[in-house]
């Protein structure tokens, strides 16, 4: 099987564990932008925690679940925003989140991968990659 995007791969093992109940879920393969993902993730309450697990080949996150999350994914295409249109938020991004105030968008941009809300208090535009209610 090839895997051609691990960021949505990573994204909808969480979901489906999440959807069973379960308090944990196995990310597997391992790359340094799923783990920044993951230490937002956890900064933000979504979950518990998470470790790295050296397998010799790729390596594996264990990521411990809290049950808070209604849905989680990833943003395709990956598409370009800039401050003024993160500060307005406009239809094609609110589409993502439950409601203004609710969820997260995660966005790549020159400072590191960060959130929209941070993105916004630092005044900087990204790629958003990701989001998270």
């Amino acid at each position: 099987m090839v895997m051609l995007d691990t960021l949505a791969n990573a994204m909808a093992a969480i979901k489906n564990a999440e959807m069973r109940g379960k308090g944990e879920a196995i990310i597997m393969p391992s790359s340094k932008l799923i783990a920044n993902v993951l230490r937002i993730l956890e900064k933000e309450g979504y979950i518990a925690g998470f470790e790295y697990i050296d397998d010799g080949r790729w390596g594996k996150f264990r990521v411990k679940l809290l049950g808070r999350i209604n849905d989680i994914g990833v943003v395709k295409p990956r598409t370009p925003v800039s401050y003024r249109e993160l500060a307005k938020m406009p239809e094609h991004l609110r589409k993502y989140l439950a409601s203004r105030d609710v969820g997260l968008l995660i966005l790549s941009t020159p400072q590191g991968i960060m959130t929209h809300r941070e993105a916004l208090k630092r005044k900087i535009g990204g790629i958003v990659i990701a989001y998270v209610y």
